[in-house]
């Protein structure tokens, strides 16, 4: 098993949060080995716009490849799925914004038309790991990968709220491959207002994945946002205020 080191998730950057704003509740979804911190800064800056924003750390994330190792894609949409009925306990409109396989979870959700609008950041279609589809057969011989270097860009993130795991359990990748399959098949059931966010330097996800996921969805509301020269986790670099703008103004105008 390689050596990998993990961030300190005590750090208040990786805590879940509730900041209550308006009638307009957003739930936040980071990505498949990532933390809530990945989401920290555009859900402050949703607050700013007005927004009742929530942000969950999914089971088996910011804490340890043991604690992942334990949980499977049921427990991560289960965890959303969950989060969401809260808020709409208490709030009279409730959307979405997802990160990854936090953007997946979010139009699996969305199918079931549980949200009033949804946003996907990232949101993988296919993936560009070649290796991806085999996770399966290699879980036994290979149990935990390391990421290693990442993506090519990744310098560009603000490294404050860069928490994640520093790998994955191998069988894990079965796990986040099943949420996207069901995410693709079904995208012909969303309805809801949608809108996709992407980088066009996204090094992690098939190139065209924001134009399957617009091209598969019923909804006449739709939008996209494309990105330029950041990371797959553009939440947290330089175009984090970009994504927040358009966010807000596409949800005051979706909801």
């Amino acid at each position: 098993m390689p050596k990998i080191t993990n961030p300190d998730f005590s750090l208040p950057e990786a805590q879940p949060f509730l900041l209550e704003g308006g009638d307009h509740a957003v739930l936040l979804l980071h990505g498949f080995t990532g933390s809530v911190s990945h989401m920290r800064l555009v859900g402050q800056g949703l607050h700013e716009a007005g927004f009742t924003v929530q942000g969950i750390n999914l089971p088996g994330h910011a804490q340890d490849l043991e604690a992942m190792k334990r949980t499977h894609w049921q427990d991560w949409v289960g965890a959303a799925r969950d989060a969401l009925a809260g808020l709409r306990r208490n709030h009279a409109h409730v959307s979405m914004l997802g990160l990854s396989m936090g953007g997946c979870i979010t139009l699996m959700l969305a199918e079931e038309g549980l949200t009033d609008a949804a946003i996907t950041v990232s949101a993988p279609m296919d993936v560009q790991n070649p290796l991806m589809p085999f996770a399966g057969l290699l879980a036994p011989l290979i149990p935990t990968v390391s990421w290693g270097k990442g993506d090519p860009t990744d310098h560009l993130l603000i490294a404050k709220y860069h928490l994640g795991y520093g790998g994955f359990p191998t069988r894990c990748a079965v796990d986040l491959s099943k949420i996207i399959r069901q995410a693709r098949a079904n995208l012909s059931r969303v309805t809801c207002p949608v809108l996709s966010i992407q980088s066009h330097a996204d090094g992690t996800i098939g190139k065209d994945s924001l134009d399957v996921i617009q091209s598969g969805i019923s909804s006449r509301v739709k939008d996209t946002l494309w990105l330029e020269e950041v990371p797959h986790v553009c939440t947290i670099t330089r175009e984090t205020p970009r994504i927040v703008a358009k966010a807000a103004d596409f949800l005051r105008s979706a909801v």
